[in-house]
């Protein structure tokens, strides 16, 4: 059933997160000749740790042991781990996960409790099903949008942080649990922040010390558990759901054998796919600044989705016309992976590249130092959307081993095809109503793994926009 105070709540929502610091007064002097400053211009980011990774696999080739650390990195590490997932535990890498995500949860899980859930859960992430609720994403970018005017300055990093987030509850859970989406958002971050905070044993060690930032992470945690549990007890006992989620199918469907799920392994997948959603939003900020500092991109992005889209919101059979736009996200995606990094725990002693590498070692693999490698990508660091394009001279189809945004394998994520089209959806959007410049401002750079986001944000200029509301309250009269 389609709300229809839903636009109202949305631009209430958004607009209360605007206050907290995304939207300011755009300073006197614009330049609008190009899209980005000089200093900024056809630069691509990089991270001092991947970095040192980085000069590691240069000098020693694709395997270095540091302690109890094993780097498998390059092409050829990526074939071999890609090729021998029994050699390698999920569940043991990511122990530290399991009072967040939850016993069950596919990140945690392996061997066959992994298949039976993997088995009920990727139906329900299929393309079709998807793009369904593409009407709910264009929508959540729409409200951002709607609250900008030319002369502010955004920083689009938090602006659409909500909005994907809100999408993507929408979309998995129905538009009950979306309207808690602050409610959500306030308190499922220190958990997102703890998981973030480095390899997996700072986690441990944190619960262990119980630091105030794990008791705030487990406290949060607990309320969204409250919510969720609710939210699985009203579907329980109303039946049918009419929005047809994620959510609901998991409540009245059943595995293989016809047993139902428990509500706890409901809990588990629910918390999960909201977690996994802040791997999507540093992607859709990167791909803004991807197109704002790559010569032309913006705007031949933009020429293309005038010419596809017109103003309208784009649709399920618009979304393989949008070549070029298409290329920005794959492009985004090499460049700025959802994974930096990735970790297995070493089940079975193993050699390769000739070294012997010893059950229980922590074994680290990179799609960055993949993704930015000379010998397989030319022109690594640039930012050419073209190359994804079958048109072009030089185009080839990539293996898992050379492009690897999602870690393919019995593990990929079930999101990699929802997280494309939301950041399709909303560049279309903001290609097709804005016109963004990048100003001057403080360095710009990547911060933590394995999800690089941008550490202080990336300010843009607005420099036109249409449609937007000219009388939000947010809006200040623009500097001359």
């Amino acid at each position: 059933m389609q709300d229809t105070n839903a636009p109202v709540i949305l631009k209430r929502e958004f607009s209360q997160a605007a206050e907290g610091g995304w939207m300011s007064a755009l300073p006197a002097s614009t330049p609008a000749a190009t899209r980005s400053v000089e200093r900024f211009r056809n630069r691509t980011l990089t991270f001092f740790p991947a970095e040192m990774m980085s000069t590691l696999y240069r000098r020693r080739g694709p395997i270095t042991v540091v302690g109890p650390f094993t780097f498998l990195l390059g092409p050829e590490a990526n074939r071999f781990i890609l090729a021998n997932p029994e050699l390698f535990s999920w569940r043991k890498a990511f122990q530290a996960f399991i009072p967040v995500s939850g016993e069950s949860a596919l990140i945690v899980s392996d061997g066959a409790a992994h298949r039976r859930m993997r088995r009920i859960l990727q139906p329900l992430f299929h393309r079709r099903q998807i793009e369904r609720h593409l009407a709910v994403i264009a929508e959540n970018a729409d409200v951002v949008i709607d609250q900008w005017r030319p002369g502010q300055r955004i920083e689009v990093f938090q602006a659409f942080r909500s909005a994907l987030r809100r999408a993507t509850i929408d979309s998995l859970c129905g538009q009950e649990m979306a309207r808690d989406t602050p409610f959500i958002s306030e308190h499922i971050q220190d958990s997102l922040d703890l998981a973030r905070s480095g390899l997996p044993q700072v986690a441990v060690w944190n619960r262990r010390l119980s630091t105030p930032q794990s008791r705030r992470a487990m406290a949060g945690m607990r309320k969204i558990d409250a919510r969720v549990y609710a939210e699985i007890d009203r579907l329980r006992r109303d039946g049918g759901d009419e929005d047809n989620t994620f959510l609901a199918t998991l409540v009245h469907g059943a595995d293989g054998s016809g047993e139902p799920l428990s509500d706890k392994e409901i809990r588990d997948q629910v918390v999960n796919v909201i977690q996994a959603e802040e791997t999507t939003h540093p992607v859709l900020a990167w791909a803004i600044y991807g197109m704002l500092t790559g010569p032309g991109v913006w705007d031949r992005a933009a020429a293309e989705v005038r010419e596809v889209l017109g103003d309208r919101r784009p649709e399920a059979a618009d979304l393989k016309r949008l070549t070029y736009l298409n290329g920005v996200v794959h492009e985004t995606l090499r460049l700025y992976s959802p994974s930096g990094m990735s970790l297995r725990h070493v089940a079975q002693d193993f050699e390769f590249a000739g070294r012997r590498v010893k059950q229980g070692s922590t074994l680290i693999f990179s799609p960055y130092i993949t993704h930015r490698s000379p010998e397989a990508w030319p022109e690594p660091l640039a930012f050419r959307p073209q190359r994804w394009d079958p048109a072009e001279p030089g185009y080839r189809i990539r293996g898992t081993d050379e492009y690897l945004p999602f870690i393919p394998g019995p593990h990929r994520c079930l999101g990699a095809e929802l997280a494309k089209i939301e950041i399709t959806v909303m560049l279309a959007r903001l290609l097709s109503r804005s016109s963004l410049h990048l100003p001057d401002q403080r360095p710009i750079r990547m911060a933590s793994l394995p999800v690089m986001h941008p550490a202080h944000g990336i300010q843009v200029d607005v420099l036109d926009c249409l449609g937007c509301d000219e009388n939000s309250v947010q809006s200040r009269p623009r500097h001359r």
